[in-house]
């Protein structure tokens, strides 16, 4: 079984008057929100042997404290990832085989198209998760796939499981 982990960068400081969009950084939140969600897909048994991560500083930041948690996983940044579109995804996915668990971290809107699109096409027996991933993909929320073959990734063959969300994972939320 192969398995998709489609993940948004963490929370960020807002854009302003000499941050360009690209070099935006983590704030304190999302620092934690990403060790958190990590800590979560961990827990689960979803913990990536490798991360396509966007090279904006943002999505390298969520994948540092990420990483700090998963063990053994290769991380290859990536400029086309910032982003881009479900074209684009689907491609950096595809030539992406060897790894059981694949992880992407990169932006919307491009991510929760590329999430959408796999779901409207393979679908999902969660219906709660269904509902979620057609809601929003706030930042730190992770939509996980699996697909029944072993072949290569094809994004089309994924089916939906859960989609994860920060906010629900923090202290004193409700999940």
């Amino acid at each position: 079984m192969k398995r998709l982990v489609l993940m948004r960068h963490a929370k960020t400081e807002p854009w302003s008057e000499g941050i360009d969009d690209f070099g935006r950084a983590l704030t304190p939140l999302g620092h934690a929100d990403a060790k958190r969600m990590a800590e979560e897909l961990v827990a689960l048994g979803w913990s990536p042997e490798r991360i396509l991560v966007s090279s904006a500083r943002r999505a390298r930041e969520t994948c540092a404290e990420a990483a700090l948690v998963f063990a053994g996983e290769k991380v290859r940044p990536m400029e086309s990832l910032y982003l881009t579109g479900v074209r684009g995804l689907s491609e950096a996915v595809s030539q992406n085989d060897g790894a059981v668990t694949l992880m992407v971290i990169g932006h919307n809107p491009g991510l929760h198209d590329f999430a959408l699109t796999i779901l409207r096409e393979s679908g999902s027996l969660d219906h709660r998760a269904s509902s979620r991933l057609n809601e929003k993909f706030p930042t730190c929320c992770a939509a996980l796939f699996e697909a029944d073959e072993d072949g290569p990734f094809v994004p089309m063959h994924f089916r939906l499981v859960q989609v994860l969300r920060a906010k629900d994972l923090r202290d004193g939320d409700a999940a």
